[in-house]
């Protein structure tokens, strides 16, 4: 069963400050979205309240059409996880221990530990490069080790949703494509539906079927990357003059931001 994600009239603050004004939103089921937008443009703040992170000022999530606030944590969390940014671990917890933790949610009084978490366990481990880290501490890795390790925990949860605040962060570019295949292949193989907060305007591209471009407290603009990157979108939204063509080895939009830098291409007077 694919699970819905929807917002009505979602309202989101700090304080005074209304960071989402009366959001409309649906999260297409069994898709890969990704929200995009300059710094502070509330990104991390709509990922925080679809998980129930954080309160709303007013309007809802609504998590299989009721109120998000309404259910209770396990039944939240057996139907979606979120890896938030910068999480911390308990001192002295292994990686195994950590990832065990994805379980809790599906353990009650008459079902404990079984070998059916245990076998999902080590798949998390596996899909995430950390079986031979199992039982090194978490405050011991990189900070990329440690990023996978809480993917990993993320992955052991078992949802049908899956929310993740800037998933690459820490990891090298080898990694950044092993983690971003990896969630590409979870939503192809088994159509989970995935929402990520993305830096990367063209990794988003390569990997996202519905990108969300917010700005002014608002979406500004939402859909298929190729129908909504553009360079007045990227001059809109992120403040940045650009090329946008089309990337050679996917097909998918390439933004080309101007800047300073070596140029090999010269005109008559300058550089372009």
């Amino acid at each position: 069963m694919n699970h819905t994600l929807d917002t009505n009239n979602l309202t989101l603050a700090y304080g005074d400050r209304i960071i989402i004004d009366e959001l409309e939103l649906s999260i297409p089921k069994g898709e890969i979205t990704v929200f995009i937008g300059g710094n502070g443009c509330g990104k991390s703040t709509l990922l925080r309240s679809l998980a129930r992170l954080l309160k709303p000022k007013g309007g809802s999530v609504l998590l299989d059409g009721q109120a998000i606030s309404s259910l209770s944590t396990k039944e939240v969390a057996r139907k979606m996880a979120i890896l938030p940014q910068s999480p911390s671990a308990p001192e002295g917890l292994t990686v195994l221990q950590l990832v065990k933790q994805g379980r809790y949610p599906h353990q009650t009084w008459l079902k404990q530990w079984s070998q059916q978490d245990e076998e999902i366990v080590q798949k998390a481990l596996q899909a995430t490069k950390m079986e031979e880290l199992q039982d090194r501490r978490v405050d011991e890795l990189s900070g990329g080790q440690r990023q996978r390790a809480w993917i990993a925990l993320t992955l052991a949860q078992d949802t049908d949703i899956i929310l993740l605040d800037e998933p690459t962060t820490y990891l090298d570019m080898t990694h950044q494509i092993e983690i971003l295949d990896l969630l590409f292949e979870l939503n192809e193989q088994e159509q989970r539906t995935i929402v990520m907060v993305l830096h990367d305007l063209n990794l988003a591209c390569r990997y996202a079927h519905n990108i969300v471009a917010i700005r002014d407290q608002k979406i500004y603009a939402q859909g298929k990357p190729e129908s909504v990157i553009s360079c007045q979108l990227v001059k809109n939204v992120f403040d940045m003059d650009c090329q946008v063509t089309s990337d050679p080895l996917f097909g998918t939009p390439l933004c080309i931001p101007y800047g300073k830098g070596r140029c090999i291409i010269k005109e008559i007077g300058g550089t372009v």
